[in-house]
């Protein structure tokens, strides 16, 4: 006899669930992802992700919708750029498929979507919105949205407000990874220059090129520096105050990231929530399981250009890196004494044969060298570094030994189950109980037999062995009125029937949630949208004017506008040298408008809108270059 129940785990939970949200570029990364502590994945669909680089088929996303409703984590998948007309039908259907394979949520960003023949899946307003204000977040929950992916840009009290706003909207934040420049889905340089659209997943990485800065006279103000690369977003210090501020899911930003970035970053985040969970009881994770490290994270040993909590808590100076925008790493020492062929160290960690070391030289730019040899502080690279001199400080971008462990199998993940061996009339009972109250009972048919000896313990570590199942043992309790013998091959048949029905029972009691799709036609904010609105098809055009909007003008993909800005940033060069006249009461010695002139000779005339708090820059104006 087998019987199978379940509770649900939705019914009225006591605290607040919140969602750790990891990156992932293909299968593998996504796995790892949930191996190490996520409560949700995202990932690229087939096609019309914001990463055109990485997209995933259809066996492999169904793979890990599998692997993930096991753990009670979620699967979102992006299809957030703006869809051309004859793009529409075909992303209709591959919406289908992916409702088909059980997929939690699409992340998206064209509103044209909407007005598709939808599946009942939920839906998730992508960054690519510009979701940065109140009126804009709580439009698109009435509108339908299960969550709102928020503007990296945003302080906590900004969060704060928004979430006054719409308490009962779930707020994704990111907390960790690259930062774009500009406003998401307002950059359209990209496009303007390469021909190469931010909006449909082919960004150029313009903001990580070096340029010149110039004054309205001609004059350099700054020479060759990446004046539009931002460090990198590392949160993890305001954690609890974004939950305070209602944040609901922390989002890892990295789906080109490698499988190594995946297993550290989210290791890392998943320490510091749980940690902050024991504390703080009105908080508890989204998902099952108990996470099991082979390793110790740290964020400073994955890519990064320098760490910066970016505007959480006002306008701050530390935003962005004028050397490079490749990855920095961690400090490591200081050169002592250059040699023939070796440095001398004063390190502050240990090396290893095989680490990728960088540093900057007097005018500010990045070289790297691989170590070969290590002996004490003596590191004898495979090829001496020119210009290297003594106190120059050094930076280590590929840790060897760090690599190596991140190579292996470095978590496990395991769910609690309780277990109970009882004796029935016809023989035994196994009832296995998990920690989301999953619970399935198990017959073994057999003739009792007393032991000769005392069994509890013996049975106890028969039924513990779980060994690669996805469970654990939290309690075993024997409830026998007598010592009755079971062989081992008989505990181990009731075992492993146990396990299975568990995990079938997991599967069906997957609280999957669905959203049918209903179009509404309350007003949006504006009464018009600019090229900004990103407006590709018809199908978005026709949301925007049921919604009240009555002047639409076409995406600049469609239809590029002359002279207008192409990206709108909060990150500002005149308050980074030091003239800004609200925050530092400074004026400019040079004379505006500036201009970023590119190495081709492009240039980029910026304004500056202090009453918005933000810098613009403007479409390029070709220069001879001799």
């Amino acid at each position: 006899m087998i019987s199978m129940k379940s509770s649900n785990p939705l019914s009225v939970p006591p605290v607040r669930a919140i969602e750790l949200l990891a990156p992932a570029k293909n299968l593998e990364c996504g796995i790892e992802a949930i191996n190490h502590g996520a409560d949700a994945v995202y990932i690229g669909a087939p096609r019309f992700g914001a990463r055109a680089a990485a997209g995933n088929s259809l066996d492999d996303i169904a793979a890990l919708v599998r692997y993930a409703h096991l753990y009670r984590v979620r699967i979102y998948v992006t299809v957030n750029t703006i869809l051309k007309e004859d793009e529409l039908k075909a992303t209709e259907a591959m919406i289908w498929d992916l409702y088909r394979i059980g997929v939690d949520a699409l992340i998206v960003q064209d509103m044209g979507i909407t007005q598709l023949d939808l599946p009942p899946i939920p839906l998730h307003a992508s960054t690519q919105m510009d979701n940065r204000t109140p009126e804009k977040v709580q439009f698109l929950a009435e509108t339908g949205f299960r969550q709102v992916v928020l503007a990296r840009e945003l302080s906590l009290d900004e969060i704060g407000r928004i979430h006054r706003r719409c308490p009962g909207t779930l707020l994704e934040v990111f907390v960790h990874g690259a930062l774009c420049v500009s406003y998401s889905g307002q950059c359209y340089v990209s496009q303007a220059c390469y021909g190469r659209s931010a909006n449909r997943g082919e960004c150029a990485q313009f903001c990580r090129l070096g340029f010149d800065l110039v004054d309205a006279d001609g004059k350099t103000i700054v020479n060759d520096r990446h004046l539009l690369s931002l460090k990198d977003m590392n949160q993890s210090a305001n954690l609890e105050a974004l939950l305070d501020a209602g944040a609901s899911s922390l989002k890892i930003e990295g789906r080109l990231k490698d499988v190594s970035y995946v297993k550290n970053v989210t290791a890392y985040y998943r320490q510091q929530l749980d940690a902050i969970f024991r504390r703080r009881k009105e908080y508890m994770r989204a998902s099952s399981g108990t996470v099991h490290l082979a390793f110790r994270p740290q964020l400073d040993k994955s890519f990064s250009r320098g760490f910066t909590d970016y505007f959480a808590h006002g306008r701050n100076p530390g935003i962005f890196n004028l050397n490079t925008p490749k990855s920095l790493g961690e400090e490591v020492g200081t050169v002592k004494e250059v040699r023939g062929n070796f440095l001398t160290v004063a390190g502050v960690k240990p090396f290893a044969n095989g680490d990728g070391l960088c540093y900057l030289d007097g005018q500010g730019k990045l070289h790297g060298f691989r170590v070969n040899r290590v002996e004490g502080n003596k590191l004898f690279p495979l090829e001496m570094p020119r210009g290297i001199r003594p106190k120059t400080m050094l930076y280590r971008n590929f840790d060897q030994e760090f690599e190596r462990v991140m190579q292996k199998k470095s978590a496990i993940r395991k769910i609690a189950v309780d277990m109970r061996l009882e004796a029935n009339p016809s023989g035994f009972t196994l009832d296995l109980s998990d920690e989301d109250g999953t619970r399935v009972s198990v017959v073994l048919e057999r003739e009792k037999e007393r032991a000769r000896t005392p069994q509890a313990e013996n049975l106890k570590a028969q039924l513990g062995k779980l060994g690669t199942t996805p469970f654990e043992a939290r309690e075993i309790a024997i409830g026998f009125s007598e010592d009755w013998f079971i062989p081992a091959s008989g505990l181990s048949d009731l075992r492993r029937r146990a396990v299975e029905l568990l995990l079938q029972a997991r599967r069906i009691t997957y609280p999957q949630e669905r959203r049918q799709w209903e179009q509404t036609a309350h007003p949006y904010p504006e009464k018009e949208l600019d090229y900004r609105g990103n407006v590709m098809n018809t199908l978005a055009e026709a949301f925007y004017r049921r919604h009240g909007v009555e002047q639409i003008a076409p995406a600049f993909e469609r239809e590029a506008p002359a002279g207008v800005a192409l990206m709108f940033c909060k990150h500002c060069i005149r308050y980074s040298l030091g003239w800004c006249p609200v925050y530092q009461k400074k004026r400019s010695p040079y004379r505006e408008p500036y201009y970023l002139v590119s190495s081709d000779g492009k240039r980029f005339r910026l304004e500056f809108d202090c009453k918005a708090c933000q810098m613009k820059v403007f479409s390029p104006q070709i220069t001879q270059i001799e």
